[in-house]
């Protein structure tokens, strides 16, 4: 008699069964806060320059639950009095939401302040995010610089051995092809103004 094979995946024992409320745990809810508007922008601007959802961010900061309890505990209730906030509605992990909620309770702790305050982490990678855009803009203009030399020297070639030659076509297309990444480091440059002038607007 042929024995049954334990990693058949058609086999449901050989495999661990998602609980119903793992699932619940990742449904999507909408939740609105009343945070600054530095906070409400920290979020959006490193969503749009990491190329990722305000989701993600989100459920990353709210479900480290270790450092949701540290701000809490040392959370200032009164933190946010004085400071002019804009109502926000965020998609969220329902797990995510749960977190927020349970720290809350147990902290006495308003959820808007320990949201604000979680963004607050968010400001160092900002600083990282800001370094390398500054670096990208100099590459950029260095790449820019160098299709003018590019240039230069096509026209040389196409003097002296004409555009068909086979040293010219290679040129001309190495310069085309550079051309195109200039294109799009200026595109991904561009993208990055925005968090150098939200920089700018902290740093007045």
């Amino acid at each position: 008699m042929k024995k049954k094979d334990s990693q058949d995946p058609n086999n449901s024992l050989s495999l661990p069964r998602p609980s119903s409320k793992d699932l619940r745990g990742k449904q999507s809810v909408r939740a609105t806060f009343r945070l600054s508007k530095r906070a409400v922008e920290t979020i959006s601007i490193l969503a749009v320059q990491l190329g990722i959802k305000q989701k993600s961010l989100f459920d990353h900061l709210i479900e480290d639950m270790e450092t949701l309890d540290l701000i809490a505990r040392r959370l200032d209730p009164g933190i946010l009095q004085g400071i002019p906030r804009v109502q926000k509605t965020y998609v969220l992990n329902r797990r995510t939401l749960m977190c927020l909620d349970r720290t809350s309770r147990e902290y006495n702790a308003p959820r808007d302040a320990l949201v604000e305050h979680s963004i607050q982490r968010l400001l160092p990678v900002i600083t990282r995010e800001l370094e390398k855009h500054r670096f990208r803009k100099q590459m950029t203009a260095e790449t820019k610089e160098l299709l003018k030399q590019g240039d230069g020297m096509l026209r040389k070639m196409i003097t002296s051995l004409g555009k068909d030659d086979p040293v010219s076509t290679q040129f001309i297309t190495a310069m085309q092809s550079l051309a195109a990444a200039q294109r799009q480091m200026e595109a991904c440059v561009e993208k990055g103004e925005e968090l150098e002038e939200f920089i700018s607007a902290i740093e007045r």
